[in-house]
């Protein structure tokens, strides 16, 4: 266990980090600010009067930051007139410039933009895959390249006022780094923090921090280990920290896998801005980034009523295992242990559903939890939790529903797991008070569900859950293994890694997601990963069974894992060769 490494105040009530504050053009990000939501548009970078369109459209719908791709130094030339458009009417949006690659085309982005994203694992570093021992030796050459290659440009935004985001990528870590640390979370984070390193011997502080993954776990911990490391490196390393799940996909999918990332996060008072990433078109991303930052004012206790008899974490938060309890049956589903979590639900949501529980599919509740023996207490009870102990049988333990904590799901949760002798196992709760309400807003319930579960699963506490705040029987169900499913804890159906769109995209993601998943939405458990172009691709597929990449503009190459199998496929037979190849790799079912 890291006991050493920090990357909250207190894990049992909200205290938002202290992290100082660097100006985006007029927008404050860290400090006292309050957490800002940015998003990217998808318009080429080429056609100034789309670009303008879709930022006008972003600020307009409450986006505070807007991201234009600038892949290439033509590119990042017409930033300008896009700057100068979006100027003309009167928008003071600050604009940031994506770049990858191009270390030239950074230098002239800067020039018209007041941020500058930098991905350290493909800014004046490698990567080719080459499995290649660095000794020390080499590995201080290419530092010192590196040094020399990012250098100019901290001059040049020290000198022009422009903000920076170090922003490492899971799916793009240099060779260098993968053959040191390994595709970890401790290499994102020493990848970043060697970035860092060089802007501040220049004396420029005016950055901040991204640790993107399309695994809510990885970035979780990757976020939490930056924040750790960052503490550890001393007082003034307080950098603000951008917050996102890259590839989240869209629908339902994107909206519970971001929640699970940022949310978890946020609850922990880590970060300062952030962008929901969804395969959709980016003015749907604003609702759901205001919706999630405005659930984390409501999601915990300001103060813990307690604080003399919290105990520690019964976990490391830095690396995941499951908790060990011990198996039992309820209903004919063993739980606890090694076991599936288990889907419960209420008396009165499964007497609703009964006439049609047979065609639920796999939305079928298993337990009711009315009649499942399950033992509710309060964690702040200790007395109550020590007589639990006490019992020689493992029970099905849960936080009891109540009106006082509702606030800190998640925080009662890891106290219940703190205190709770370790072979019972615990049932999970979105809400400590069932909604009554089957017309209450779907969207922050989904959210705040995604949240306080999602955080509790990645920690490795939960052996059952149960949604209480969506009133819906059906789309409560739903809820419950979608939140599984994203959080990795049970997978039910097909999953999908597909990146938003945007100016690098070389055909239209929106339709060839919906493609891919009709084709291919019934193969239970496989990954199957649809990403625009290169820049995240093998990397960010590294979870994915098979990959669907743009390769060149109306051409897709495949993958099996990270390697490119299939080139320049014609994209309207794409989806075909890509059922092919699951077929070769024995994956492939016929549509039931």
């Amino acid at each position: 266990m890291h006991s050493d490494l920090h990357y909250c105040q207190d894990y049992f009530a909200y205290t938002r980090r202290k992290s100082r504050e660097i100006m985006v053009g007029n927008v404050g990000v860290g400090g006292d600010n309050p957490i800002r939501v940015q998003s990217m548009i998808t318009a080429d970078t080429r056609d100034t009067d789309a670009c303008v369109k879709e930022i006008l459209e972003l600020a307009e719908a409450g986006c505070e930051i807007a991201r234009v791709t600038a892949q290439t130094k033509k590119y990042a030339e017409n930033l300008e007139h896009i700057r100068d458009g979006v100027r003309a009417a009167g928008c003071e949006i600050p604009l940031v410039a994506d770049i990858h690659f191009k270390p030239d085309a950074a230098f002239e982005a800067a020039k018209w933009v007041e941020k500058i994203r930098v991905n350290p694992g493909n800014y004046a570093d490698t990567k080719k895959f080459a499995i290649r021992e660095y000794s020390d030796a080499q590995y201080a050459d290419e530092l010192a390249r590196i040094r020399e290659d990012f250098t100019p440009l901290v001059d040049l935004c020290k000198e022009l006022g422009r903000a920076m985001r170090i922003g490492t990528n899971h799916g793009s870590l240099s060779d260098r780094i993968m053959n040191r640390y390994g595709d970890t979370p401790l290499g994102m984070v020493e990848s970043a923090l060697e970035f860092a390193r060089i802007a501040r011997d220049h004396d420029y502080h005016h950055f901040c921090f991204s640790m993107k993954a399309s695994n809510p776990k990885v970035m979780i911990e990757a976020y939490r280990l930056l924040v750790a490391r960052l503490d550890q490196e001393g007082s003034d390393w307080n950098y603000p920290i951008h917050l996102g799940v890259t590839e989240a996909g869209d629908g339902e999918d994107g909206r519970i896998k971001s929640a699970i990332g940022i949310g978890s996060l946020l609850a922990d008072g880590v970060g300062d801005t952030i962008r929901v990433s969804l395969t959709e078109d980016s003015v749907y991303e604003i609702p759901v980034a205001q919706r999630l930052v405005d659930t984390i004012r409501h999601s915990h206790l300001q103060s813990d009523p307690h604080g003399s008899q919290r105990g520690t974490l019964s976990y490391d938060p830095f690396s995941y295992t499951r908790r060990h309890s011990h198996a039992i049956e309820i209903n004919g589903h063993p739980l606890g242990g090694d076991n599936t979590i288990r889907v419960f639900t209420s008396r009165e949501k499964w007497d609703a559903l009964a006439h049609k529980i047979d065609k639920l599919g796999d939305f079928t509740p298993e337990v009711v939890v009315d009649d499942s023996g399950v033992l509710s207490v309060d964690p702040y009870d200790t007395n109550a939790v020590m007589e639990i102990n006490a019992l020689v049988e493992p029970h099905l333990v849960t936080v009891a529903n109540s009106d006082v904590h509702d606030a800190a799901v998640i925080h009662a949760f890891r106290l219940l797991a703190s205190k709770l002798a370790a072979h019972h196992p615990i049932l999970l709760k979105d809400h400590l008070t069932p909604s009554s309400d089957p017309n209450a807003d779907a969207l922050p319930n989904l959210l705040i569900a995604a949240r306080n579960i999602g955080s509790l699963l990645c920690d490795g506490i939960g052996d059952a859950i149960l949604i209480q705040g969506e009133a819906d029987p059906g789309q409560s169900l739903r809820l419950a293994y979608n939140i599984l499913q994203a959080a990795g804890a049970r997978i039910f159906k097909t999953d999908y890694v597909a990146c938003p769109s945007c100016g690098r995209t070389l055909f239209n993601l929106q339709d060839t997601t919906q493609k891919v998943r009709a084709a291919t939405g019934h193969l239970k458990g496989v990954r199957i990963a649809i990403m625009g172009c290169i820049v995240n691709g093998p990397g960010e597929m590294a979870d994915a069974d098979f990959g669907y990449v743009g390769g060149a503009p109306g051409k897709i190459n495949l993958y099996v894992g990270k390697q490119a199998v299939k080139f320049n496929i014609p994209e309207a037979e794409a989806v075909e060769r890509l059922i092919d190849l699951i077929t070769e790799h024995g994956k492939w079912i016929d549509t039931p």
